[in-house]
């Protein structure tokens, strides 16, 4: 069969062996690449979905609750009628959002039932609002109608909210996920094209000989387009017109790298655009509870008469919310970020004055130091409500810094109630590698970020007695904005 398959290629025209041999070469590769445009349609269709879903979740509104709750007390006290109220309008956004969620996600799995669990709330919702509509036109039931709006109506939007953020917060988690599915994909790629390239270079060698010697040159520029390829260097293209069946291999081949470049580029800016989005589901997890309180806060100091600090609370809320939002910045300085948990912690103090003290020691050579946006909040909250409120008497938070060569370094302290060693490696495992632990989801976001900035040695670390106190310690570089 060998020898009948020698004397039919060499009894061939040289047209048709060249004809024969560029067969065999470029069908591998068609057979290569169509496998790899197949799975990166589908991996890219994938990633698609998942994205949808979360932008479509976001459009439901995160001060559904307030807005909600606010509008059924005002039809309640009878401010508005029923009929002028949004009430059913809202429900009926909300469910419309959440019809589009339940279409685009797989019917099995956690995300499907959480989306199933809002639409229940929707429903219930509706029966209460029903409710509230016929005690209404009864006359005379506005205790009972209260009652509903305590026990029913609040703690079912609180639901609700809850299970929309849970929604986005493993959605997220999926795009994460699959994301680093795609990375190792390009580096199995890389490895089989450089696999196929060889085998390629090795049979083209062999056809030179055959065939013969006028081809061999642009073969050894093509070669040396995939050999600095397989190097790294993917601004090599072959940019080869000799031939038609070489011109035809050195495009796909510019094809293939140009594509290659812009899947890096793509990876790139989705890393980029996961970061934006933690930070914001960052911003959209500060409880709503602190602003109800503090404006109860303000509330109860106004009626008693105390005009200076109604004056100073509203100031350090003002001043709290302007700096998260802070124009959209990623990367702020200490001396904003600071001023933010100032705010923040001159709100707490007048809420907690029995139990909370506080004390700001940085100095003023870090100040113009960059440091990720509400970086230092979450780790004083989970100080106060974690540490000091879990211990009997008064408590202390204490913010530190200082200089280290190159880096600095910042510290939280309190005298809380502290961990045991199961407790703190717990938690150290979770900032560190991720988990599904909504309460630790804000020291995990914190880690993740500044690791994503500025790499893997910085970052927190976390020391802890029980009944002594915790000490969080965030390590960063010495750059400027």
């Amino acid at each position: 069969m060998i020898k009948t398959f020698k004397k039919i290629f060499y009894n061939t025209s040289l047209a048709s062996k060249i004809r024969y041999s560029y067969i065999i070469v470029i069908l591998p590769i068609a057979a290569v690449m169509l496998g790899i445009l197949l799975t990166l349609w589908n991996e890219n269709r994938r990633y698609d979905d998942m994205i949808d879903a979360a932008i479509k979740a976001s459009q439901f509104s995160l001060d559904f609750k307030s807005d909600f709750d606010y509008e059924t007390y005002l039809v309640i006290v009878e401010s508005k009628s029923f009929e002028e109220s949004r009430l059913r309008e809202m429900l009926d956004e909300a469910e419309s959002v959440l019809n589009e969620l339940e279409d685009d996600i797989p019917s099995k799995g956690a995300n499907a039932k959480r989306i199933s669990a809002a639409k229940k709330y929707i429903n219930n919702l509706n029966t209460y609002i029903t409710n509230i509509e016929s005690n209404l036109k009864t006359g005379d039931k506005y205790e009972k109608n209260i009652e509903i709006w305590e026990n029913d109506v609040q703690i079912v939007t609180s639901l609700l909210r809850e299970s929309i953020l849970q929604f986005i917060y493993y959605e997220i988690q999926d795009i994460y996920r699959v994301r680093n599915e795609m990375q190792e994909y390009y580096t199995h790629l890389l490895q089989t094209l450089i696999i196929v390239m060889v085998v390629v270079i090795f049979m083209v060698i062999i056809i030179s000989y055959v065939v013969s010697q006028s081809i061999t040159k642009p073969i050894r520029r093509l070669s040396g387009v995939t050999e600095k390829v397989a190097r790294g260097d993917l601004t090599a293209r072959a940019n080869m017109n000799t031939g038609a069946e070489v011109g035809q291999l050195a495009d796909a081949m510019d094809t293939m790298i140009d594509r290659i470049c812009d899947l890096l580029g793509q990876v790139k800016e989705e890393q980029q655009n996961l970061r934006k989005a933690e930070l914001e589901l960052l911003q959209a997890q500060i409880n709503p509870h602190f602003l109800y309180n503090t404006l109860d806060t303000i509330v109860w100091l106004a009626e008693g008469g105390n005009q200076q600090k109604v004056v100073s609370m509203v100031g350090s809320l003002s001043d709290f919310f302007r700096t998260s939002l802070n124009q959209g910045r990623e990367i702020v300085t200490i001396r904003e970020e600071l001023r933010h948990v100032g705010s923040y912690l001159e709100i707490q103090q007048v809420r907690y004055q029995d139990i909370l003290e506080y004390e700001i020691d940085v100095p003023e050579e870090l100040y113009e130091y960059s440091i990720p946006k509400i970086t230092i909040q979450p780790l004083v909250e989970n100080a106060l409500y974690h540490g000091i409120k879990n211990r009997r008497g008064k408590g202390k938070i204490t913010i530190r810094g200082e200089k280290r060569g190159f880096n600095y370094a910042l510290y939280i302290e309190d005298n809380g109630i502290g961990m045991d060693k199961t407790q703190l490696r717990r938690i150290a495992d979770t900032i560190n590698s991720g988990g599904e632990s909504p309460e630790l989801f804000g020291l995990y976001n914190v880690n993740n970020r500044i690791r994503l900035k500025f790499g893997n040695r910085y970052g927190l670390h976390i020391d802890s007695t029980y009944n002594e106190g915790t000490k969080v310690s965030i390590l960063l570089p010495c750059e400027t904005e």
